[in-house]
């Protein structure tokens, strides 16, 4: 059976046809793999799969991810990320130069739900990175994801018995029944930027969207990477909340529904 592999344009330009062609034949593939993006396992041969091509100075380095995590792409690495690998990524990758390393770039993961609150079902996103999020400028490993957002504003969890305070400046877009990204406000006081944006816009149900209509904003619940996991379930998604918050390892805040 051929895999079911996703090889974008902009990914074929990058290995060649030749290889590209080797992948989509099963040749140069695996069959099982850990996601890099959600890092739980899939099957390229019974699940949609994307190829992420991870490219730095030297190095180039196949990934394989849920289609349903992340679209086929090339992803830039700098130079301080390939000094601060300490192993290259193993089994579920396609290494195209064996003698190089390149570390796995943490990106965003982000799962729509409804989180039941007093009652009320609500819209929320749960954001949770692909690997430790670093203070800019750090030297060391650490994870300060949860540190640098309650910075920006959000508010650390116990328990998630109430909604959480409206962080004023951010916002969810929705356009067109679609999520497409979470603003944040600019740093010199232009335009919102984009903190996390969808490389593709994503598609959420219609109780979620009705649910966000309905109180014109989405909660966004964060938690640092190993806390959440890809849950299939909603009831799954908050067993796993609930445990993250019990944890300590949960923020969240209110946004702003902006668009429709």
């Amino acid at each position: 059976m051929p895999r079911m592999l996703d090889v974008s344009d902009e990914v074929r330009a990058e290995i060649g046809d030749e290889e590209a062609d080797r992948l989509l034949a099963g040749e140069n593939a695996p069959g099982s793999y850990d996601c890099t993006s959600c890092r739980t396992q899939g099957d390229s041969d019974q699940e949609r799969t994307s190829t992420v091509l991870f490219i730095g100075d030297e190095t180039a380095v196949l990934a394989f991810a849920h289609a349903t995590c992340l679209p086929s792409q090339v992803v830039q690495v700098t130079e301080e990320q390939l000094q601060g690998a300490v192993k290259s990524i193993t089994g579920d990758t396609v290494d195209l130069d064996p003698d190089k390393v390149v570390p796995q770039q943490a990106v965003l993961g982000v799962t729509s739900g409804l989180v039941l609150i007093a009652g009320e079902l609500h819209p929320a996103l749960v954001v949770e990175p692909t690997g430790p999020i670093a203070r800019p400028g750090a030297t060391g490993r650490g994870d300060d994801f949860l540190p640098l957002l309650i910075e920006q504003g959000f508010m650390p969890l116990t328990a998630i018995e109430s909604v959480p305070p409206v962080l004023h400046g951010w916002s969810v877009l929705l356009a067109v029944g679609q999520l497409h990204a979470v603003l944040q406000p600019s740093a010199n006081g232009g335009q919102p930027v984009a903190w996390w944006q969808a490389h593709q816009a994503l598609q959420v149900t219609e109780s979620w969207r009705a649910a966000a209509n309905k109180h014109q904003q989405v909660l966004v619940f964060a938690a640092p990477v190993g806390s959440i996991g890809r849950q299939p379930r909603e009831d799954l998604l908050r067993d796993a909340l609930d445990k993250a918050a019990a944890n300590g390892k949960l923020v969240a805040a209110a946004m702003p529904l902006a668009g429709t």
